[in-house]
């Protein structure tokens, strides 16, 4: 009895309709991941808009554009300003030092400035501040940063007490420490995403910049930043995300006051913050007055993202 032969051909047929098999198995798991997603993304978004239904109702627009926030019964005003105020004011501080700091250390720790095990290092720690978690940035904001800050904000309030910014003495938790504070959270994201955009571009752009007789730093700006510019926004808003969201550190040092003022000195509150302090001892309509300021968190994070969306797009289309 002979043994069966395979003709090349044959065994060439059958491997691809393995690897086709495998590609329709791959493509249909991910896109059910993806959808699973978008599922539970959805499923959120409507259990806040179902639970804050009473609260639209009772206060519509307006609970944006009010500040009285008295959950005592019977009276039961809510309005949101000052929180939202507090949540951008915060989260435009905390990106207005961590971008800057950020893509200068993405940009260090991806070119070869130091050796690469000065680098490896670096970026390791780097990494380890993400795994700190929030209540020890809050403890350490308590008893070391606003410690620090005070006498700064002091000679601030003395010397340029007649700019709005600084109208008023510190007076310990307030908007400044709490913005410190996210910026070193934020601060991790915002590298990592930036170096790994930065690492993962073709050699071929660096060399052709350089052969055409760009310098070292008109490479990096001119070329591999609008190259990656992509991966750094889209770092940027993870890490505006995590500004907007933090609970536990903000909590702890801004201060909760729900009121607005001018002064980054000043104590002040987020949307996070508010959720914090009140949820857990919330009943009635105030439940659904925090779940309308979750809501409008939500909305806020969607917009920022679309408009990021929207900026990395127009510089696609520049480069």
């Amino acid at each position: 009895m002979s043994a069966p032969t395979f003709s090349r051909d044959s065994a060439f047929k059958e491997r691809s309709e393995g690897e086709k098999a495998l590609d329709k198995a791959f493509i249909g798991l991910t896109t059910a991941f993806a959808v699973g997603i978008g599922v539970i993304l959805l499923s959120i978004a409507l259990v806040v808009l179902f639970r804050s239904i009473p609260a639209i109702g009772a206060y519509g627009l307006g609970f944006l554009t009010t500040s009285a926030w008295n959950p005592v019964q019977g009276r039961e005003e809510f309005g949101a300003l000052p929180v939202i105020y507090g949540t951008l004011v915060s989260s435009f501080i905390a990106l207005s030092i961590a971008v800057p700091l950020g893509l200068g250390a993405a940009i260090f720790l991806s070119e070869n400035f130091i050796p690469l095990q000065i680098r490896t290092v670096l970026v390791f720690l780097v990494e380890l501040l993400a795994a700190i978690p929030s209540v020890v940035y809050g403890l350490w904001g308590i008893f070391v940063l606003i410690p620090l800050i005070n006498p700064i904000g002091n000679w601030l309030h003395d010397t340029l007490g007649w700019i709005p910014l600084f109208s008023t003495p510190p007076s310990g938790p307030g908007m400044l420490p709490a913005g410190i504070v996210l910026a070193i959270m934020i601060l991790p994201i915002i590298i990592a995403i930036s170096r790994d955009s930065l690492a993962s571009l073709p050699p071929d752009l660096r060399q052709a910049s350089l052969g055409l007789g760009a310098t070292r730093w008109e490479t990096i700006f001119r070329v591999l930043i609008p190259a990656a510019f992509s991966g750094i926004v889209g770092g940027i808003m993870l890490a505006l995300g995590r500004a907007m969201g933090e609970t536990m550190a903000v909590t702890m040092i801004i201060g909760n006051s729900n009121r607005i003022s001018p002064s980054v000195l000043e104590p002040a509150n987020t949307i996070a913050s508010l959720l914090a302090n009140q949820f857990a001892e919330a009943s009635g309509m105030q439940v659904s007055a925090l779940m309308y300021a979750g809501l409008v968190l939500l909305i806020l994070t969607l917009v920022v993202n679309v408009l990021a969306q929207a900026i990395v797009n127009r510089v696609r289309a520049k480069y």
